[in-house]
């Protein structure tokens, strides 16, 4: 992969804001052809500068009223036994991500649910009940920023 320039940062800056801007729009803000900007895209696409492009989604507007952190301690940590572990967390229809850590947790699950008694009921119904589970501990989110966008930092780092 080429390394990336000043000009393919503000891509992918436009491009995190706003996946949905076209490639018109994108050209324009940042003084390139359509053609030369739709190449460097398709180039950072093909690179896997980027993962996917997605929706953001208001969970409260679909159901969504509690969101929760479970930290996870196993019992035993074969190689085997950690990638299972996240393997079946992530399929879970409440589990956001799931984080493999370093510290006394082994696991942070960021999950969501209608309330609480769903949230108390996903740790008793998939986490509490596994045998490699030593040890659950829950933190109830009450509220939450989120910033998905790589930092513009990243540019000053890979210069250097």
């Amino acid at each position: 992969m080429k390394e990336l320039d000043r000009i393919d940062f503000e891509i992918i800056e436009l491009l995190q804001n706003d996946a949905r801007l076209t490639n018109k729009e994108i050209a324009d803000q940042i003084g390139l052809a359509p053609s030369s900007c739709h190449a460097r895209i398709r180039t950072l696409q093909e690179s896997g500068v980027f993962k996917s492009f997605h929706a953001v989604v208001d969970e409260t507007v679909m159901g969504v009223g509690q969101q929760a952190l479970y930290f996870v301690s196993l019992s035993h940590h074969t190689r085997n036994c950690c990638e299972q572990f996240m393997n079946d967390m992530i399929k879970l229809p409440q589990v956001i991500t799931v984080y493999q850590i370093s510290g006394q947790t082994d696991f942070v699950i960021h999950a969501m649910a209608k309330d609480t008694a769903s949230l108390r009921d996903f740790a008793l119904d998939h986490i509490t009940i596994r045998n490699e589970v030593n040890r659950i501990e829950t933190a109830i989110i009450f509220n939450k920023k989120q910033n998905v966008r790589v930092p513009k930092y990243v540019e000053d780092l890979n210069s250097k």
